[in-house]
């Protein structure tokens, strides 16, 4: 049944149709052959209208498209310019650091590779960092922040899997430093060999920089303190966001007209958000189906018989494995719809903790964000830079490794995920 049900999915996404639509005629379909009543997909709907976090999904999306519209990406590369231009490879720095910014606050890295694409990869082609260097860090850098407060993946698999949000938002921090710590020696060994690649420390300059930024760099603080200090909830955080950039962008710095942009980006915003939620709702649904099958129960069965209930290190390398072709082949948002609810009580049964879970699930889809064949910041960038796909995967390989050995940190020690929930705790 189940692999009937598979090709079909497989055939007509294959054919072009919309997510929303394979999944919902899967599930439609596999609940009338098993003799179910569908009535099961409005249930999980209806389920979803009610979950506490859904409403920041649309708010932070909002926000995050204000900020890419406005000349805020220019203020913050200028700030981080200012501020590690000294250092050897001081721009690709820039790039990997106000990348994992903007991401962590738009939940996507198409978003932040068209708005900061545009501005850094001339920059460092100018700066003789090389077109393929230039290409490789914006595609990878793309999805860096998607382990931050605010990001929006994780409000979403919090909300799907009812595991606390704050707890993954500080299980999110260390992983996600790993990885910027790892891309960042490489930019400082790259522009060490660079005679361009750093400029003296300018007093003047740096002040002049935070002037110019003086409303952004509260935001961060803002969010971090508030979410971390438990002085507001995530969800509330969304708000507050949005709050502060409208008026920063539209009636501080008045680069975002109320009558000509802000109605454009409002609809933009919200197709994507849309997109989110009936996929979201109709995914449960399927889900739901899966789980009724006892299919995780399948797959513990399977993994007692090849790998053994006790063999941690062998399931979380056959995990990481499995994630990242998702990750290459799914969008982020429907892989936690769908992957993860199936995942996690075989994971729990294993004895590895949910909330690492979260972070490892994560990590690979960001990941897999760059993963050929079809890692979808390959495509985006493939148009956003006009290089061709096969180029990409050239370009994108030594960032690729940097990042695999951080997610082999990342799924066997524990402790830096969880280190920083324990502590509040």
């Amino acid at each position: 049944m189940l692999a009937r049900i598979s090709a079909f999915i497989l055939g007509i996404a294959m054919a072009g149709a919309p997510l929303f639509i394979v999944f919902g005629a899967a599930a439609l379909i596999a609940f009338w052959n098993d003799g179910q009543d569908s009535s099961a997909i409005s249930i999980e709907i209806s389920r979803l209208v009610k979950a506490p976090y859904l409403y920041a999904i649309p708010i932070f999306t909002f926000a995050g498209y204000l900020m890419a519209e406005s000349k805020m990406p220019q203020r913050v590369v200028r700030l981080s310019r200012a501020l590690f231009g000294w250092l050897p490879g001081s721009l690709a720095i820039i790039a990997i650091l106000t990348c994992t910014f903007f991401t962590a606050f738009t939940g996507a890295s198409g978003v932040t590779i068209i708005a900061l694409g545009g501005l850094l990869y001339p920059m460092m082609v100018k700066e003789e960092y090389g077109e393929s260097y230039a290409s490789g860090l914006m595609t990878s850098c793309g999805s860096l922040g998607l382990l931050l407060v605010p990001s929006v993946p994780i409000i979403l698999l919090g909300t799907v899997s009812n595991i606390n949000i704050e707890e993954l938002y500080l299980a999110g921090v260390l992983p996600c430093a790993l990885l910027v710590i790892l891309l960042t020696a490489h930019a400082i060994f790259k522009g060490s060999k660079i005679p361009k690649a750093s400029y003296k420390f300018d007093t003047k300059e740096l002040l002049s920089a935070i002037k110019d930024a003086a409303w952004e760099i509260p935001l961060p603080l803002i969010v971090l303190i508030g979410v971390y200090g438990k002085f507001f909830p995530a969800s509330d955080a969304a708000a507050i966001t949005a709050v502060y950039v409208f008026v920063v962008e539209v009636l501080i710095h008045r680069e975002i007209s109320l009558t000509k942009d802000l109605p454009r980006i409002a609809k933009e915003s919200m197709v994507l958000v849309g997109a989110i939620l009936i996929i979201l709702a109709i995914a449960l649904g399927f889900t739901s189906f899966i789980i009724d099958q006892k299919v995780p129960d399948k797959m513990l069965e399977w993994i007692q018989l090849y790998i053994g209930k006790e063999n941690k290190i062998l399931f979380l390398l056959a995990l990481n494995v499995f994630l990242l072709i998702v990750g290459a082949f799914m969008d982020i948002f429907s892989a936690i719809m769908v992957v993860f609810p199936i995942i996690l009580p075989v994971a729990k049964s294993i004895g590895i903790n949910e909330v690492h879970l979260g972070i490892i699930f994560l990590t690979n889809l960001e990941i897999g964000y760059i993963t050929p064949p079809v890692g979808i910041n390959l495509f985006i960038s493939s148009i956003r830079f006009k290089k061709s796909i096969t180029y990409l995967y050239k370009t994108c390989l030594p960032f690729l490794v940097l990042l695999l050995i951080g997610l082999a940190v990342i799924t066997y020690w524990e402790g830096l995920s969880l280190s920083l929930v324990n502590a509040m705790k």
